[in-house]
């Protein structure tokens, strides 16, 4: 058998343990294609099914009794060693489990994270990076202490955890030195037609820069878009058109990106959250990054 994913097979388990995918995607707070197609994964390193299809149903193989069983343990342990590691006082460094939305720019979460390692108390900071309906699974299933995200938390959702706003900061548009000036000249109605790089259609910056294009009769040709903040800004470095980025990290992005300023995008604004499973927040580590961040990083909507 090949190495065992953890993930597949807690995703594996709570299937078992719902009795369907479906149940298991709202336990999860994941789509029903996603845990199906982690499931296929996990049968295919075990190299047997793991569950005989019964009318409209699932039920577990012979197999799949055997895994299930050696999962109930694993959690379980995993269960215990999450309440005496909070009983008791660590030998190691505490750990900050920390999921960030794709959307958000590198810089900024390094900004937002960066107090942490002002504590007394030594941290360490195990970041992970995806969509939010994964990061909220997984805080979910208490396996991340904290979400920094560009947008609050949906409503609708079962998962019990709270949006803490961190505040916004204004919008700016860089081009790399070599091609900025051409742009600075009559601002914004320069930007007609001028080349662009911008997030993706599904991140909420992107609609309302749409938004002031259109207000200021403004079409842009857009040469690329990202669901990777970093990645824009590394093509903007390389001097291939112009991009949006955060007034927060105006001066990292000038250092780093030898972006130069060309103006500011009135009205638009981008937003950062702190999710959390604590409606009043007693982390000391979380406490510490949205005090910080309220107080010296964003204005508060």
């Amino acid at each position: 058998m090949r190495h065992l994913n953890y993930t597949h097979l807690l995703y594996f388990w709570t299937v078992a343990r719902e009795g369907s995918i479906a149940r298991a995607a709202e336990t999860l707070h994941l789509t029903p294609q996603t845990i199906s197609g982690q499931l296929k994964l996990l049968e295919g390193a075990i190299g047997q099914p793991l569950f005989n299809r019964v009318g409209r149903g699932l039920v577990l193989s012979e197999t799949g009794q055997l895994v299930n069983q050696y999962a109930d343990e694993i959690f379980s342990l995993g269960a215990e060693l999450t309440q005496r590691v909070r009983s008791d006082e660590p030998l190691m460094p505490n750990t900050l489990n920390v999921g960030i939305v794709n959307a958000i720019p590198k810089l900024a979460a390094l900004k937002i994270l960066e107090p942490v390692y002002g504590l007394e108390e030594e941290m360490k900071v195990v970041c992970r990076e995806a969509d939010l309906e994964l990061l909220l699974g997984e805080l979910a299933v208490h396996r991340l202490d904290l979400v920094i995200s560009d947008r609050p938390m949906p409503s609708g959702m079962s998962v019990k955890a709270y949006n803490h706003e961190l505040g916004q900061s204004d919008v700016q548009l860089f081009a790399h030195r070599s091609i900025a000036r051409q742009y600075k000249k009559q601002f914004p109605a320069s930007l007609d037609r001028a080349p662009f790089l911008l997030p993706l259609p599904s991140n909420p910056l992107r609609s309302r820069l749409d938004s002031w294009f259109e207000e200021h009769g403004i079409q842009p040709r857009i040469i690329a878009e990202f669901d990777d903040s970093a990645l824009l800004k590394a093509f903007g470095q390389g001097g291939h058109g112009v991009y949006p980025a955060s007034a927060a990290i105006a001066g990292q992005v000038a250092d780093m990106y030898q972006g130069e300023l060309i103006g500011a995008v009135e009205g638009v604004k981008e937003s950062f959250y702190a999710i959390s499973p604590e409606r009043k927040l007693k982390h000391p580590a979380v406490m510490t990054i949205t005090e910080s961040a309220r107080q010296t990083l964003f204005e508060m909507g």
